[in-house]
């Protein structure tokens, strides 16, 4: 009688650093590759951003007033920020398709690390948002936005971007691997994040929101992203009011915190969670 073969548990295989990078970039690819055969996601991804730039910008200058500056310059930073955001989710509901599709089991009978499989996704996503920041740039240039700054500085506002949309993958793909189907994933992220993006300074100044949304808005995470882009591309008139809050005094700082907790929190909890998936 032929003896049964058995696969080896991902949570037991023994890695190095180089074994861990080499899986990284394998499942990384894996994911790139995915996106160059499914266009749709390509061709959605950068027409998004541009809808919002022109939607925003020809709709809403007319109607609201920025003391010193153009709401064109004022609400690209929010644009940066939600669209990212929501890129973000990506994670979460391709993690929940994976594992509707039994893809997380395939990864399971492969000698890889459990935690490769969480990166190549994440990294998927950082991708697809790199690619949405170049778009919603160009877009803004053309009608008349522009980095006050340096080049440094306007370099450091992308990277603290995409820095925060990737810690932010990171609470997604947890998302992702804690509910059933992709479409709860859907469903969850229209929850956390429309509140999360338009109670914020990302599209009106906060002063201008009901004292209870003002202060939920000077703490919003999100409020301290969009100030701190605005103030690395120069969109912040000399002169305009800061909020009594801590963390919109110190927006960068504040971001940077942010970004910390949420990699010290969801990296953990996602690779427990993906080996207790892996190993029923």
């Amino acid at each position: 009688m032929r003896e049964p073969t058995i696969l080896p548990d991902a949570a037991a295989v023994p890695s190095s650093i180089g074994t861990w990078f080499s899986d990284g970039w394998i499942t990384t690819r894996r994911n790139l590759i995915k996106i160059k055969r499914v266009p749709d996601i390509l061709v959605f991804t950068t027409l998004q951003p541009i809808m919002f730039v022109l939607l925003f910008t020809y709709i809403y200058s007319g109607v609201i007033t920025i003391p010193g500056s153009s709401y064109t310059e004022f609400i690209m930073a929010g644009i940066f920020a939600q669209t990212v955001v929501f890129g973000s989710t990506y994670s979460g509901s391709a993690m929940a398709q994976d594992l509707k599709d039994g893809i997380i089991d395939r990864f399971r009978t492969l000698p890889m690390s459990p935690s490769a499989v969480l990166v190549g996704r994440t990294n998927g996503d950082l991708s697809i948002n790199g690619l949405s920041m170049v778009v919603m740039m160009l877009t803004g240039l053309i009608v008349g936005w522009r980095i006050n700054s340096s080049f440094w500085e306007g370099v450091a506002g992308v990277a603290l971007l995409l820095l925060f949309a990737y810690a932010f993958s990171w609470v997604m793909a947890f998302v992702g691997m804690s509910v059933r189907s992709p479409e709860v994933v859907n469903n969850v992220s229209f929850l956390i994040l429309f509140p999360l993006t338009f109670i914020s300074n990302a599209f009106v100044p906060a002063e201008t929101l009901p004292p209870v949304l003002q202060t939920i808005a000077e703490y919003n995470p999100v409020s301290a992203l969009v100030q701190s882009a605005r103030e690395l591309f120069g969109n912040v008139p000399p002169g305009t009011p800061v909020g009594d809050a801590w963390t919109q005094q110190n927006p960068i700082a504040t971001t940077l915190i942010g970004i910390a907790v949420m990699l010290v929190i969801f990296v953990p909890l996602c690779i427990r969670k993906f080996v207790r998936i892996s190993s029923r």
